[in-house]
C-alpha cells in the first residue's frame, strides 16, 4: 500500500465535519445549550461521581462530553487534533458559561501539550480507531495520571466490525486485519452533506490489544465490560430502545460496545 500521512488526512476530515456535526440533529447543540448532557447512563454508573475532580478528555472533538462531565461536577480539560474543534469547544464553553480547558494537539503529545496530571482521563466512543500505535497511547494515558487516578474508555466493540452491515449476523471482515484501512465516503455520519475531504484512514483493534496495551502501561484493569447495545443503528436490523439500539428481540446477542476502567497505582 502506498504509504499514506494518516494524520493530516484525518485532521482534514475531522476539521471539516466540525461545522456539519454542530449544526446536526445528530448532536443536538440546541438542546446541549438549554441543560442537558451527552453522558450515556452507563458511562455515569461505571465512572461515578467526578465531582471536584480533574478530567481530561483525549480526542474530544467540539467538546459536548467534555462540558457535559463539567456540568456533572467536575473540572474538564479536553484536547482534539482539530485545531477546528478546539475553537468550537471553547466557543460552546463560553456560551454555557462552564469553566473549561481546550487544547489542540496530536493525542499522542497530549503529556507535553496538556503539562498536567488528572484524576481521571476519559476517552469518548469511536476514538481508538484514529490511533495506530495502542501501545504509545496507553503510556500517554499513563503519564497523565495522578496515583489513584484511573482511565475510562467506552468503545465499539471491534467483534461487531467483523460483521456485515447489513444484518449483522455474517462474518465478512477479518478480525486481526488491523490495517491501516483507508477508507472513501461522501458523507459524515450525521447527514448528507457532502464532503470535499471524503477519505479517512483507521486502524482496527482487538479487545486483547487494547488491555495488554493498559497493562503494559502499567495501569491495573478493574474491569472490561460488554454491551449488547450501541448508540446508533449500525446495521439494518437494529431496534431502539430508548436511546440505544440493539438486535431485534430472539436474535442471539453479539457484543456491540464495551467498557474497560484501569487505575493508576498509588505511590
Amino acid at each position: 500500500m502506498e504509504e499514506i500521512d494518516y494524520l493530516a488526512v484525518n485532521r482534514a476530515s475531522w476539521d471539516e465535519r466540525v461545522p456539519i456535526h454542530v449544526a446536526s440533529d445528530f448532536y443536538d447543540v440546541a438542546a446541549f445549550q438549554g441543560g442537558t448532557d451527552t453522558i450515556r447512563e452507563f458511562e455515569l454508573a461505571e465512572v461515578g461521581d467526578v465531582t471536584g475532580r480533574d478530567l481530561v478528555h483525549l480526542q474530544c472533538h467540539f467538546g459536548l462530553d467534555t462540558l457535559s462531565w463539567a456540568r456533572k461536577g467536575a473540572r474538564v480539560t479536553g484536547l482534539d487534533f482539530s485545531e477546528t474543534a478546539v475553537t468550537k469547544a471553547r466557543e460552546l464553553a463560553e456560551g454555557a458559561g462552564i469553566g473549561a480547558r481546550f487544547v489542540a494537539a496530536d493525542v499522542y503529545d497530549a503529556a507535553e501539550a496538556l503539562g498536567e496530571t488528572y484524576d481521571i482521563v476519559y476517552t469518548g466512543i469511536g476514538a481508538l480507531v484514529w490511533l495506530p500505535d495502542l501501545t504509545r497511547w496507553a503510556r500517554t494515558v499513563a503519564s497523565l495520571l495522578r496515583p489513584g487516578g484511573f482511565l475510562y474508555l467506552a468503545e465499539f466493540h471491534p467483534f461487531a466490525a467483523m460483521l456485515d452491515d447489513e444484518t449483522g449476523t455474517t462474518v465478512t471482515y477479518d478480525y486481526f486485519d488491523q490495517g491501516p484501512h483507508v477508507w472513501k465516503f461522501p458523507h459524515t455520519y450525521t447527514g448528507s452533506e457532502v464532503l470535499e475531504n471524503d477519505t479517512t484512514v483507521q486502524f482496527q483493534h482487538g479487545i486483547g490489544e487494547v488491555v495488554s496495551a493498559v497493562a503494559a502501561a502499567g495501569l491495573r484493569v478493574e474491569f472490561l465490560r460488554e454491551h449488547d447495545h450501541t448508540l446508533f443503528r449500525r446495521f439494518g436490523t437494529l431496534r431502539p430502545d430508548g436511546p440505544r439500539f440493539r438486535l431485534p428481540e430472539g436474535s442471539p446477542a453479539v457484543p456491540l460496545m464495551y467498557s474497560l476502567r484501569a487505575a493508576a497505582s498509588i505511590r
